[in-house]
């Protein structure tokens, strides 16, 4: 048995034609559907990008302890545990995050792995002399334009390379059996970089400033600015959708679909203008951002053109992958195999737990949208580690002085960790500004959550349900001081 995982980032569901969108190119997103099972109710947990993919790796939330960071050594990581039992692994990226101190733990987990520089802010490429940046959108704006200047055409762009490695790759060992490729591309995230025949697909008017990077922020910008930037991300997802359809002419032109699993996944979406918000780590999590597409073909079972209601998360799927290969899941994994989802769509949880670090923690039984604000100074707050590190930084010397060894929990395998201070505001001053506090959703008579609703009998079941899988999950004392849920 072999397994793909093909996995982008900030895939946006509602631009994806199996999900309804009717104005998007996206042909093989479709043709992906007609093969496999559609899954309509899958969400996010652990947010964002770093912290969605330890949950790739471990199979258990992770934002309730700590921020953005790497895998841990007390961590289980499905790819190591799959090496470990005889599975050969791969990891082909350009997900710039993984090189950076904050994600540096991560690809050595395979037995081998490619890397395709020049992504967003990737420190790649060195000039000394400044572009023309303004100073308030910071070192990443000012790198991304330095880099473009070397992937200006579609052969060099991060993703044509990440492809044409995987499919590399595939040739070399479509005739091999036992092996897991996690295979993942950074498009389409932002900025919305994309060659200009994908443009063409979007024609339309447009005379204002470069502008394929919205700033994490409330929308300032003019209707014809944020319409602008959507089709620069349709754009993009277009070219996603041109590289999807070389991966499906390979698996058709050489039987694979036989005994090759297929998982097409993201971390999360992205706010283009919704809710008069940007981008993504502004609370509440919104559904456009954490209500995310999976397609699964599961060669055992042969179910292709289906859909299933269930709802899933991403702590599922290595959970799923190491049960295709005979392995047991490691007993602090939260997830589940999902075969029973897939035959039969037979539920395998009635709810699910997301959210960032410090932000409102939130809860979804696929109808209900519960999202729990913190009291007031969202105080006491902490990170629990064995490897301080930010996201492109170390912790400071500030942060450290706070540290203290207290006894670990079950899933570090009960050995000591730091407990330090949370000094970073998680939620960011533009999300405070638009944060309603704690609202309840009803998704069946509200599906784009512009009116919150009040139900004290549906609150109090969803409060209840909230604490069980945050005591399931082993989250610390102060997070209920935090929620007020004393």
């Amino acid at each position: 048995m072999r397994a793909i995982m093909l996995m982008f980032d900030t895939l946006n569901r509602r631009f994806l034609k199996p999900y309804g969108c009717d104005w998007t190119v996206t042909p093989n997103f479709q043709r992906l559907a007609e093969k496999t099972v559609t899954f309509d109710n899958c969400y996010a947990g652990s947010l964002p990008c770093m912290p969605a993919r330890r949950e790739l790796h471990t199979g258990r939330y992770n934002f309730l302890h700590r921020s953005w960071g790497p895998l841990e050594p007390f961590d289980d990581s499905m790819p190591e545990m799959l090496q470990n039992h005889g599975i050969y692994t791969h990891m082909i990226s350009d997900h710039q995050h993984y090189w950076e101190d904050g994600g540096a733990t991560y690809h050595n987990r395979y037995n081998t792995w490619e890397i395709v520089r020049g992504q967003e802010g990737d420190r790649w490429k060195g000039n000394v002399c400044d572009p023309q940046v303004p100073e308030h959108l910071g070192r990443c704006w000012r790198q991304d334009l330095v880099n473009r200047k070397y992937i200006d055409c579609e052969e060099k762009q991060p993703m044509a390379q990440v492809f044409e490695l995987g499919l590399e790759f595939l040739e070399q060992n479509k005739d091999e059996d036992n092996w897991f490729l996690h295979w993942e591309c950074f498009d389409p995230h932002e900025p919305f970089y994309t060659m200009e025949k994908y443009k063409k697909l979007y024609p339309h008017e447009y005379g204002g400033p470069l502008f394929d990077w919205p700033e994490y922020r409330g929308v300032t910008e003019t209707p014809e600015e944020v319409a602008h930037c959507r089709y620069e991300y349709a754009a993009l997802l277009s070219m996603c959708d041109a590289y999807l359809g070389k991966f499906l002419d390979f698996m058709d032109e050489n039987d694979m679909w036989r005994d090759t699993m297929v998982i097409v996944n993201t971390d999360h979406g992205f706010l283009l203008g919704e809710h008069d918000l940007w981008a993504k780590c502004a609370q509440p999590w919104y559904n456009e951002t954490v209500h995310i597409p999976l397609f699964i073909w599961d060669p055992r079972y042969e179910c292709s053109g289906e859909r299933r209601e269930s709802l899933v998360q991403n702590i599922d799927i290595p959970v799923t992958l190491l049960g295709l290969f005979g392995v047991e899941a490691a007993k602090d994994m939260l997830g589940h195999d999902l075969s029973q989802v897939i035959t039969k769509d037979e539920p395998v949880r009635e709810y699910a737990l997301f959210g960032l670090h410090g932000a409102h923690v939130n809860i979804t039984d696929g109808r209900y949208v519960y999202m729990r604000d913190s009291v007031p100074g969202n105080k006491p707050l902490y990170n629990y580690t064995q490897m301080p590190t930010h996201m492109r930084c170390l912790f400071s010397a500030e942060e450290m002085r706070t540290a203290q060894f207290v006894d670990g929990f079950a899933f570090t395998k009960n050995t000591p960790v730091m407990k330090i201070s949370a000094m970073e505001d998680a939620t960011g001053d533009t999300a405070l500004k638009n944060n309603p506090g704690t609202v309840l959703f009803d998704l069946k008579t509200d599906p784009l959550q512009m009116s919150p609703i009040h139900d004290e009998e549906v609150e109090q079941r969803m409060i209840g349900n909230l604490i069980k899988l945050m005591k399931e999950n082993e989250a610390p004392p102060e997070q209920y001081i935090r929620l007020g849920l004393r």
